[in-house]
């Protein structure tokens, strides 16, 4: 999990189980907007890895998941420190999943909250067919 886009974003899971991920990245100037704030597809970007994931650890070897739509409010602005976000399970059913992911601050503000629905994919080998 710290290879490609995760590794972009710098996005460090500090705890993964089938029932809540935790992830924590630093910002630095690349992932910032030309106002100096976190940019909000970075924000966009690490729910839908957060949620990922944890539904992939739920899901386990049944099969894959695949997001099917990401919801992120964005609250409060950020320009420095380490931000960590949390998900946690809404709904995990047979043949979809949703997730909230919450991100906050050192200071445990909240930067944003978002929500992603997954579809539960039982034959992997059919995806981009």
């Amino acid at each position: 999990m710290d290879a490609g886009f995760v590794k972009v974003l710098g996005l460090v899971f500090t705890a993964v189980s089938p029932d809540e991920v935790r992830a924590e990245w630093t910002l630095r100037p690349e992932l910032m907007q030309p106002y100096g704030i976190t940019h909000g597809g970075v924000h966009c970007a690490v729910v839908e890895t957060v949620a990922s994931t944890a539904a992939a650890v739920w899901l386990g070897d049944r099969g894959q998941v695949v997001g099917v739509s990401n919801t992120t409010d964005f609250l409060r602005a950020s320009r420095e420190g380490t931000i960590t976000a949390v998900g946690t399970p809404v709904h995990r059913g047979r043949l979809q999943q949703l997730w909230e992911v919450r991100l906050t601050d050192a200071d445990d503000r909240l930067l944003a909250k978002g929500q992603v629905r997954l579809q539960n994919i039982l034959d992997a080998d059919r995806l981009g067919r």
